[in-house]
């Protein structure tokens, strides 16, 4: 939680004298060494090999290999320790060390309040007129981001805030006390109005995706009176819309008519991308290097593919696409796969609610990386990390409740 804070937060842009001790990897590696120790002094495995684990370590295997094939092996290579290697190490302690339905709690409401800070500067800097300075005179203003790793870009903001909100609304849903549930709500109005105000595209889709999921699974419950209003009240914000919003929506649809150029360059370069992919479908450009590939495809431009799924296709070829997707759609099912076994149950009632909301937030996922460069960064695996330690959180309380039912038969 302590690398979370630093990661979304990033304490070291307000305070400079942080920065030169490194204290997101000082944290991280506190975190690493204490959990590989606290398992080998109790003689239990470090790694629970999953078929999700597995998976995953094929695609960094198959990184590896693709190396000496890259079109800059070192910059691949430097690449996948320096950076690759850091978001699967998070990945790994999640699913580890988030094996109880408190630990579970904790992360998720840790997620929603650290979320405050994100929108809160989105709303600030809207208001204020802080903009990008290089968009100032642009037809489409954006607003800076939050100062951090993954956030100082609008769009990243944006995402970030569209994965957390899922997780939000499961404990708004899960939650009974009056206090905690106006603090979750506000949480929740206050990040789909900052992903609004980042004008991202984007950010819309994903947002909506989230909205009409909610909508279908909540259309059968007693808490779809709570989608409803999310609806309504929605449609009644429309004409608080800021000035623009519905112009650079309308460009979703109509790729050229964005005015500032962004759509229609990110088609040529997905164009470019597809006739890469075609012309090395096996080993790839090389990992981190879909810039470099593109620059010899399309001419020096220095901009990547706003696409993960072309991202791992040109860098890892076909192979390591069909390794990601073979992840993606795995993580969902384990949350989906917990949500239908603990609905029943009713010891299992807030298990359900969050194993719903990571479900959510990675078919939101899903949606986004249609848009998005991150393919090697924090965003997917920190959730896919949340759906492995759901599934374990059931399993081991699903043992431990047919264990006291056993002891205990008149439980049953």
């Amino acid at each position: 939680m302590g690398f979370t804070f630093i990661l979304l937060l990033a304490p070291q842009s307000f305070f400079p004298a942080l920065a030169p001790l490194r204290i997101a990897l000082l944290t991280a590696a506190v975190a690493v060494i204490t959990h590989v120790s606290n398992r080998l002094s109790r003689r239990q495995p470090i790694v629970h090999l999953t078929r999700e684990m597995w998976i995953t370590v094929g695609l960094i295997g198959w990184a590896f290999i693709t190396v000496p094939f890259s079109y800059w092996p070192g910059g691949s290579l430097s690449f996948l320790a320096g950076d690759y290697l850091k978001t699967l190490a998070i990945f790994w302690l999640l699913s580890n060390v988030v094996d109880t339905p408190a630990r579970l709690r904790q992360v998720t409401w840790g997620l929603s309040l650290m979320a405050i800070p994100l929108a809160v500067t989105a709303v600030e800097n809207f208001l204020s007129g802080a903009y990008i300075p290089e968009e100032m005179h642009q037809p489409v203003k954006r607003i800076l981001g939050y100062e951090g790793p993954l956030t100082e870009n609008p769009n990243d903001l944006a995402l970030m805030l569209n994965l957390i909100l899922p997780l939000s609304v499961a404990l708004f849903l899960a939650n009974r006390k009056p206090l905690g549930r106006a603090l979750l709500l506000m949480v929740i109005l206050l990040q789909a109005t900052a992903v609004i105000l980042t004008f991202s595209r984007t950010g819309f889709l994903t947002l909506a995706t989230t909205v009409l999921l909610y909508l279908w699974k909540l259309r059968a419950r007693t808490e779809r009176v709570w989608a409803w209003v999310a609806v309504v009240l929605a449609f009644a914000c429309i004409p608080w819309l800021p000035s623009g919003y519905l112009d650079r929506l309308s460009t979703i649809a109509s790729i050229e008519s964005d005015v500032t150029g962004s759509a229609q360059e990110r088609w040529r370069d997905m164009v470019a991308a597809g006739d890469l992919v075609l012309k090395n479908p096996i080993v790839g450009a090389g990992a981190g290097l879909n810039a470099l590939a593109l620059n010899e495809e399309r001419g020096p431009a220095w901009k990547v593919i706003h696409n993960v799924y072309l991202e791992y296709a040109v860098e890892l070829g076909v192979p390591g696409l069909v390794l990601f997707l073979i992840l993606l759609v795995s993580c969902i099912k384990n949350a989906s796969l917990v949500r239908q076994c603990s609905a029943l149950v009713p010891a299992f009632r807030e298990l359900f609610y969050l194993a719903e909301g990571i479900q959510i937030s990675l078919i939101a996922f899903a949606v986004a990386a249609l848009f998005y460069p991150v393919a090697y960064q924090f965003y997917f695996y920190y959730i896919a990390g949340l759906a492995m330690a759901a599934k374990a959180v059931y399993e081991a309380e699903n043992k431990q409740l047919a264990h006291d039912q056993h002891q205990h038969p008149t439980l049953e």
